[in-house]
C-alpha cells in the first residue's frame, strides 16, 4: 500500500485545516488507516484512526477538534483539524497497517507510511 499525505500549511490558532491521504489500495475491511504527528524533539504520536472496520478512535488532545473520516470510492482518507492550537504544529504521517485493536494508536504496528505534510499553528 502506498500513502499520500497533503494538505498541511500555516495557519493562525483557531482556524482549520483538511488534511488528505491518497491510498494506492482500497483499505476498507483490509487496512487501517491513520494519523500520526511528529513535532521537533518529541517522538511520533498517535492522533486519529479509522479502523478496518470503520470504527474511529482520537488521541484525548484532539478528541473533540479533529475528525477522522473516508471516502472509500476513492480511496482517500481526511483528517479535518478544526480549533488548531500552536501544540498541534508537527509532520503528520498517515499510515496503514493491520494492528490488533490494543495497539492500534502504536506506530511501530503500522507497515505503511505516507511522506509527511508539515503543519504549522501560529499563535
Amino acid at each position: 500500500v502506498q500513502l499520500q499525505a497533503s494538505g498541511g500549511g500555516l495557519v493562525q490558532a483557531g482556524g482549520s485545516l483538511r488534511l488528505s491521504c491518497a491510498t494506492s489500495a482500497r483499505t476498507s475491511g483490509r487496512y487501517a488507516v491513520g494519523w500520526f504527528r511528529q513535532a521537533p524533539g518529541k517522538e511520533r504520536e498517535f492522533v486519529a484512526v479509522n479502523s478496518w472496520s470503520d470504527h474511529r478512535y482520537y488521541s484525548d488532545s484532539v478528541k473533540g477538534r479533529f475528525t477522522i473520516s473516508k471516502d472509500s470510492a476513492e480511496n482517500m482518507v481526511y483528517l479535518q483539524m478544526n480549533s488548531l492550537e500552536p501544540e498541534d504544529t508537527a509532520v503528520y504521517y498517515c499510515a496503514a497497517g493491520r494492528p490488533i485493536l490494543s495497539m492500534i494508536r502504536v506506530a511501530s504496528h503500522y507497515n505503511y507510511w505516507g511522506q509527511g505534510t508539515q503543519v504549522t499553528v501560529s499563535s
